[in-house]
């Protein structure tokens, strides 16, 4: 079993290319356990490119991403076989979209939707399977009396907070979110922040999130890498790298935020 001591994720020298248009270019960094990085800039800077291929979502052009496995060894995630790749994205591994709807079966009840995941992973016994649901759904504030409804009849916020329950019910290691926050109410996004920073703590995880909100940023992540133009121009603890930008990008993208 790995320990806190060995980083959980290793990228190193990550490149993607659309054609003519970069995606990302020779990133790199190390995640620890229990440890939350935050990917800023503005629309069409890598960021979700850069989440992507780290997720192994989109296959990029060079470079190596490596994840320390249960068993503790690192291993790089593009050498696996298609099913071992499956298997940790049902198990450690969970990705939460910025739509809602992305993430989840529509058609399919709240309760169904957190099952189906354990499920995955063999669960076969129905009466703990919805104890599960029953348990996660209470865990992010949904009336578990809404368990058999579908998503469709539930409201932005809430079904954002059903991913995040689908999502973590396997208990994975590592989360990715994709601008978790974007497209809702701010009174709404506030309460999300508040019970992703809880449940991110409670259970220890790491997490990859990619926003173009600094409040986000600063509120979840203990580390940030400021991208721009498909590069990592900038690095270092969230309220260092927030509070004395030394990049100019940086200090524009911090500025614009400060500005009346």
């Amino acid at each position: 079993m790995s320990d806190n001591h060995e980083p959980l994720l290793v990228v190193d020298g990550l490149s993607k290319r659309y054609g003519a248009q970069l995606g990302c270019r020779d990133v790199g960094f190390s995640l620890w356990p229990g440890e939350v990085v935050g990917v800023v800039g503005e629309s069409g800077s890598g960021k979700t490119t850069l989440l992507n291929c780290i997720s192994a979502r989109l296959t990029p052009d060079d470079g190596v991403v490596r994840y320390r496995t249960r068993l503790g060894t690192l291993s790089d995630i593009y050498q696996m076989s298609e099913p071992e790749r499956r298997m940790l994205m049902r198990t450690d591994w969970a990705f939460v979209h910025q739509n809602p709807r992305d993430g989840l079966r529509m058609k399919v009840s709240a309760g169904a939707n957190v099952g189906e995941r354990l499920m995955a992973v063999g669960a076969r016994h129905y009466g703990n399977i919805r104890g599960a649901a029953d348990d996660w759904l209470s865990k992010v504030e949904i009336d578990t009396g809404r368990i058999d409804d579908l998503p469709a009849t539930f409201s932005g916020g809430m079904q954002q907070r059903l991913q995040i329950a689908r999502n973590l019910v396997t208990g994975p290691r590592l989360v990715f979110m994709d601008e978790p926050t974007g497209g809702l109410d701010v009174s709404v996004q506030a309460r999300l922040l508040d019970l992703m920073r809880g449940l991110v703590g409670e259970l220890g995880l790491a997490a990859v999130i990619v926003t173009h909100d600094l409040a986000v940023a600063r509120l979840l992540s203990h580390r940030l890498m400021v991208m721009w133009r498909g590069e990592v121009v900038e690095q270092g603890l969230t309220d260092q790298v927030l509070d004395d930008p030394q990049h100019p990008y940086t200090q524009l993208l911090v500025s614009s935020v400060l500005q009346p």
